[in-house]
C-alpha cells in the first residue's frame, strides 16, 4: 500500500529506477584534505572545522515557481555555479496549484526545493561540503525566480569543537 501511494506521488525510486543511481561517484585518489592526513572533505574556515555549510533559504514574492522545467534548469545552474557535482535530480509537480518539490543529489550533498506558487513562496535547502560554495547558488536562485525578498540562515553541519590554542 505504501508503495502504491508513493508511486502515485512519483516518489517510488524502486519502481522507476534512475540510471544515475548506477553511476557511483568516486573521489579522486589525491584529494586535498582540510585536516589530518585523511580525505574526509571536512572544511576549515575562520578557525572552525565542519562537515559542510547548510543554507536554509526562503524566497518571498518569487516567480515561475510552478514551472518544473525551469526549476530543473535552475537547480542544474545552481549546482554548476557552486562548483558541485550533480549525481541526480528528482522533481515532482503537484496539482492543482502547480507546486514543485524535489532534490538535486550531489556528491557534496544536496539542494532541495519546495514551492508554493499560490503564495509566491519557495523553501530551499542548499547543503554542500568540500570545496563547493553554496552561497553561489543563491545568485542563481535570485536570477531564476526574481524574489522580492530572500532570507538565508546558515548552519555549519558537523562542527567540531574548537581546539585549544597553544601558547607560542
Amino acid at each position: 500500500m505504501a508503495t502504491t501511494s508513493a508511486l502515485k506521488l512519483g516518489m517510488d525510486s524502486e519502481a522507476v529506477p534512475s540510471d544515475a543511481q548506477q553511476n557511483i561517484y568516486t573521489f579522486p585518489e589525491e584529494t586535498q584534505s582540510h585536516g589530518g592526513g585523511d580525505a574526509d572533505h571536512f572544511i576549515t574556515r575562520d578557525g572552525k572545522s565542519f562537515a559542510g555549510t547548510h543554507l536554509i533559504i526562503d524566497l518571498w514574492g518569487a516567480r515561475r515557481l510552478n514551472d518544473i522545467d525551469h526549476a530543473r534548469s535552475t537547480l542544474r545552474a545552481a549546482v554548476e555555479r557552486a562548483g558541485a557535482t550533480l549525481l541526480h535530480i528528482h522533481l515532482h509537480h503537484f496539482t492543482p496549484n502547480g507546486g514543485v518539490s524535489g532534490v538535486a543529489v550531489l556528491a557534496e550533498s544536496h539542494i532541495s526545493i519546495h514551492s508554493w506558487p499560490e503564495r509566491d513562496y519557495a523553501a530551499l535547502d542548499v547543503f554542500m561540503c568540500g570545496d563547493s560554495d553554496p552561497y553561489k547558488a543563491i545568485e542563481v536562485l535570485r536570477e531564476a525566480f526574481s524574489p522580492e525578498r530572500v532570507d538565508v540562515q546558515e548552519h555549519l553541519r558537523g562542527e567540531m569543537p574548537a581546539e585549544p590554542e597553544t601558547p607560542a
